[in-house]
């Protein structure tokens, strides 16, 4: 009986310790840690969601950009940080494909991290530059089958990589070589300058471009026709019935965080997708808020992990 009370005191002051902890959190600035360049679609929520639980916490919320390796370099230095809620990981579905694209991607993405908000979620769109001359994906895929074409990326292991790599080597039977980026921001750059034919990439990053007219949009890679580009059409309506994958923004700590910082966070974000001008900043970049408490999130993350590893095992894609 002594044991178990000792175990209930000790126990009731943890849960004690961690509510103080929540209340008080955050009382010094935050770091969100994006794992990719600055202009890509996850730097642009971060940076979002920034000001917004900047001038909700009345602390600051400093982005830091940590790029390499499809992600892996980022996300392996937040799992690595003290789990404490002042290092926050904001990073896209690239973890779920770099879990078993790479032998040793530097982290269990189930295991080292907590899922805390699923924030938003958009197409992949795959955009063409003037030096191609495809109106659409039918005529990209045939300039593809008479010649060896190329497309970026904004890195190895992310969901527009091995969108693109199935799409073009397991449905078209054209192999178009994969050119790995460190962001969004820079494939686009490297297809508006001719270093590739192709970009595929999260939706929003391209936008600006795409009405600009700097790029041409092949296709997007929702069931439906996205409102922020309603001319492009689906990879569906483009002869690849079925095609359907989204590129998702998530909030993520250390595992060892305090559960009452977590749940604060999911609970923050979760009010700040309810706002009409969040909404809309979101929507206008061609992202959607979806949210949900974080065992709904987690158990997202874990299908999204099967999911690609099933496109990585049939693409046969390869970290380079």
């Amino acid at each position: 009986m002594k044991t178990s009370y000792k175990a209930l005191l000790g126990g009731l002051l943890i849960a004690s310790c961690s509510l103080l902890q929540a209340q008080s959190y955050p009382d010094k600035p935050v770091r969100f840690v994006v794992p990719f360049a600055p202009g890509g679609p996850t730097d642009i929520i971060a940076r979002l969601l920034s000001q917004k639980l900047s001038e909700v916490w009345r602390q600051t919320v400093v982005v830091e950009n940590r790029p390499g390796a499809g992600g892996n370099v980022g996300t392996a230095q937040v799992v690595k940080s003290v789990p404490d809620g002042y290092t926050v990981l904001i990073n896209t579905s690239s973890m779920t494909v770099n879990a078993t694209l790479y032998a040793n991607p530097g982290y269990d993405v189930e295991k080292d991290l907590l899922a805390v908000a699923n924030v938003a979620s958009s197409p992949n769109i795959i955009v063409a530059g003037s030096s191609l001359g495809a109106k659409n994906l039918k005529e990209a895929i045939d300039k593809a089958k008479s010649g060896q074409l190329n497309f970026g990326s904004a890195g190895t292991g992310t969901t527009p990589h091995l969108s693109a790599e199935y799409l073009f080597k397991v449905l078209a039977k054209v192999d178009v070589a994969h050119a790995p980026y460190k962001g969004a921001g820079p494939a686009l750059n490297g297809a508006l300058t001719g270093e590739v034919q192709f970009a595929s990439v999260a939706m929003p990053a391209a936008v600006p471009l795409l009405k600009a007219g700097r790029l041409q949009g092949l296709a997007v890679t929702s069931a439906k026709r996205n409102s922020a580009l309603p001319d492009v059409p689906t990879v569906a309506e483009s002869g690849f019935a079925g095609f359907e994958d989204y590129t998702w923004v998530g909030v993520f700590l250390p595992t060892g965080t305090p559960a009452a910082i977590a749940q604060k966070i999911n609970a923050d974000v979760e009010a700040l997708l309810q706002l009409a001008d969040f909404k809309t900043r979101l929507s206008g970049i061609g992202f959607e808020p979806v949210g949900g408490s974080m065992d709904s999130f987690a158990k997202y993350v874990k299908a999204e992990h099967l999911k690609w590893a099933k496109v990585v095992k049939e693409t046969g894609a390869k970290p380079e």
